[in-house]
């Protein structure tokens, strides 16, 4: 589904499920910011597109749309995060930390690899996705 954001003055495209987004406004309505929870496997959600308008970074909306996002992987009985990113600094604050190479049990590893999920191939570090993500980090936190 093809959906576009307007965040401040950019306009931000997302190609995700538009059920998964959380959003926030201002006081005037604008959207300022925004977020997703994929949930990727029985216990393990990702954390997608969490993005702020530049004027409001550093004012704590990232941060409230992480804490709903894990409230809401909390309520799904999600107890593991997951974010492919360039802003490790605010993710790490968060919580979260760089994946080390074994993350799941080879049995889950191979059922996961079976996923047409892009999101599930940044997970795994599989090769066909590292072009699109090259110089982005693996994070993860448990919950």
């Amino acid at each position: 589904m093809h959906r576009r954001i307007l965040l401040g003055k950019d306009l931000v495209v997302f190609y995700e499920a538009v059920q998964e987004f959380r959003v926030a406004q201002n006081d005037e309505g604008e959207l300022i910011g925004c977020g997703a929870l994929h949930v990727m496997w029985e216990d393990l959600g990702e954390v997608r597109t969490l993005a702020v308008a530049d004027r409001h970074l550093g004012t704590g909306v990232g941060r409230s749309l992480l804490e709903r996002i894990e409230t809401d992987a909390r309520s799904l009985g999600l107890s593991r995060l997951f974010c492919l990113t360039f802003e490790t600094a605010f993710f790490g604050r968060q919580g979260f930390e760089p994946i080390e190479e074994s993350i799941v049990a080879p049995d889950v590893f191979v059922q996961l690899t079976l996923s047409p999920d892009e999101g599930v191939a940044e997970f795994l570090d599989l090769s066909r996705v590292k072009q699109n993500t090259l110089g982005n980090t693996r994070m993860l936190k448990q919950l």
